[in-house]
Order: C-alpha cells, then sequence, then structure tokens
C-alpha cells in the first residue's frame, strides 16, 4: 500500500494503493490460459470475418446486420479488454497493476458486457417489429434509427460505468491490495475498502437488475408477443420461416444470459469456491463471444448466401486476373 491522500475538508483520510496484485490459485492453470489463448483467436478470427462479409455483401447493408455487426464489434472489444490481459498477468507473471490502470480495466470489461447484452435487446426488437408488424417493418426500423439506438446504448453505457468507476474513488483501501479474480472485478474491488462501501453495493444491485434483468425480462415479452403473432400465422410453412429467422437470436440469448444469471443467483445464495467462480465468470464472459459469429454463420440463410456470392465473385475476378496476365504475357512474346 503507498499513497495516502487526505481530504482536509471532511477530515478523512482515503489510502490508494499504487497497484493492486491480481492473484489466482488455480491448479495447472497455465493450461487453462493456453485454451484462453485459443479461444481468443477464434473469436477474433471469426468476428473480424462476420463485420468482413457484412461490410462487404450489399445484401447485408441493412438495419438489421448494422446492430448483427455491432454485436460482432463488441464480443471482439470485450475478449480484447479482457483475456490478453489475463494471459499477460498469469502466464507472463506480471501479476501488479497500476490503481488507474485496475479501474480502467474495470470500465472497459463491463462496459463491452453491457454493449454486447443491450445488442441483443436490439436484436430481439428487430425480430419483434419484423415479425409483428411486417407491413411497417421498413419504415420503422431503419438504418438511422438504428444508428440512433446504437448511438443512445453506447451513451448510456458510458455514463452508467463512469458512475460506477467514479464511486470506488471515494473508498480506502487499508485491507488488501489482493484482488482473487483474474481481472480488476468491481465486485471484489469495493469489497477491499474499509471505509462504507453501502453506496457501490447498492449501485450493483441496481446495475444486476437494469443491465442484467430488464434486458432479459424485455426480451422474454418479446419473444411472448412474437409467439402470438406467429400462433395467427395459418400456414404452417410461412410460421417456420417466420421462427428459422429467431433461432440465431435465441441461441445468443441463452448462451449470453443464462450462464450470468446463473453465476449471480449461485453467489447471492451459496458460498462458491474462488477457483469454481473464477472458471465459471471467465468462461461466461469468453465463450459467448467466440460461437455467437459462428451461430449467425451457419444458422443466417443471408450471410451464407453472402459468403457464397462473395466467393464466386472472388472466384470469377480472379479467373479473369489469370486470363488477362496470360494474354498479357502471350503478347509480349509476340513482340
Amino acid at each position: 500500500m503507498s499513497s495516502t491522500q487526505s481530504n482536509s475538508s471532511a477530515n478523512v483520510t482515503f489510502v490508494r494503493p499504487a497497484t493492486f496484485f491480481i492473484n489466482s490459485n488455480i491448479p495447472h492453470a497455465k493450461y487453462y490460459y493456453v485454451f484462453l489463448s485459443l479461444v481468443y483467436v477464434v473469436t477474433v478470427l471469426g468476428n473480424s470475418f462476420i463485420m468482413y462479409i457484412i461490410y462487404l455483401a450489399r445484401r447485408l447493408h441493412t438495419a438489421k446486420y448494422m446492430a448483427v455487426f455491432h454485436l460482432a464489434l463488441a464480443d471482439l472489444c470485450v475478449s480484447s479488454a479482457l483475456i490478453p490481459k489475463v494471459i499477460d498477468t498469469f502466464l507472463f507473471e506480471h501479476h501488479d497493476i497500476s490503481y488507474e490502470a485496475c479501474l480502467e480495466n474495470s470500465f472497459f470489461v463491463y462496459h463491452f458486457m453491457n454493449v454486447e447484452s443491450l445488442t441483443l435487446l436490439v436484436l430481439a426488437y428487430d425480430r419483434l417489429v419484423a415479425i409483428c408488424f411486417p407491413l411497417h417493418y421498413h419504415s420503422i426500423v431503419t438504418r438511422k434509427t438504428m444508428f440512433l439506438i446504437i448511438g443512445v446504448m453506447w451513451i448510456f453505457s458510458v455514463t452508467q460505468f463512469s458512475i460506477l468507476t467514479a464511486l470506488v474513488n471515494r473508498l480506502s483501501f487499508c485491507i488488501s491490495n489482493v484482488i482473487d479474480s483474474y481481472f480488476c472485478d468491481h465486485g471484489i474491488i469495493y469489497r477491499l475498502a474499509c471505509n462504507d462501501n453501502s453506496i457501490n453495493i447498492l449501485m450493483v444491485k441496481i446495475n444486476f437488475g437494469l443491465l442484467i434483468c430488464t434486458p432479459l425480462i424485455l426480451i422474454f415479452i418479446s419473444y411472448f408477443c412474437i409467439a402470438l403473432a406467429l400462433l395467427k400465422i395459418a400456414h404452417g410453412a410461412e410460421r417456420i420461416k417466420a421462427m428459422k429467422t429467431c433461432t440465431s437470436h435465441l441461441m445468443l440469448v441463452v448462451i449470453s444470459y443464462i450462464p450470468i444469471l446463473c453465476n449471480h443467483i449461485a453467489s447471492f445464495t451459496t458460498p462458491i469456491h474462488p477457483n469454481t467462480r473464477f472458471i465459471n465468470n471467465s468462461l461466461t464472459q469468453t465463450i459467448p463471444p467466440m460461437l455467437n459469429p459462428i451461430i449467425y454463420t451457419l444458422k443466417s440463410d443471408e450471410v451464407m448466401q453472402s459468403i457464397k456470392e462473395l466467393y464466386k465473385r472472388n472466384k470469377v475476378n480472379t479467373t479473369k486476373r489469370m486470363k488477362c496476365s496470360r494474354r498479357n504475357s502471350k503478347q509480349k512474346l509476340q513482340v
């Protein structure tokens, strides 16, 4: 522990560590971190590929695929904010992190996780309008509207986690500077404080309700309305076709929300071993970003069709270039 800062007006001494020490006692941990490295490589390749396809394919330049592109970007960002730092900390034994860098790490991990969560809510809204109001879909869900929604989402998330991070600065850390986690987890940091942290506890509960429970409830309501709309469709083939457009999104919701929800419920109800919490939370935060692009690629007919079209176009262009090259070579030989 180092730098002690005094607040003369309130006559309170705040103790802030120059560094935090991120600690883990998982047995055979290096194998796990190698696994996380592979997860990160697949995440970067998969999400970059989805973003590249959406950027190139004109048929995907729609409001829905703006949200899908944004989801891939959020997946890429949350993995990049988390996994490289975890690998550097534990695989290369750089356990010390400065106070400021720790708060930055916490902010970006939680911010991008929240953006990821809210984007799934936006995709649920897109499916709700597409199935319940098909005739008005293109006038309601426009690219301009989607851009505005994404902008508001970022402003809300940045504001929310800036407040949460700022509240840490009112805490005095005179108990310990050891964080028993795999990153600068806000939920552990505020528990190290030796002064009143009731506001931090309240904010954590509010965030859990606002950022985890509320989006999940709204997604559930959306799909309840979608189910009612599907029951009114007379033809079974049309119903199945409409349901297929929702399966990718439903799979993403299940793999993104259910593990997080289970972890939180378990932490509130029963004591969890630190190693179990470490593995559960790290897998919950790293596996969904890896699976999201795979699910969208395999389950979306539009994406698969766009990949085939881009492949054919690339093949035709390559053939043309080869023919031109051969023609130029023959002309040079004749000369």
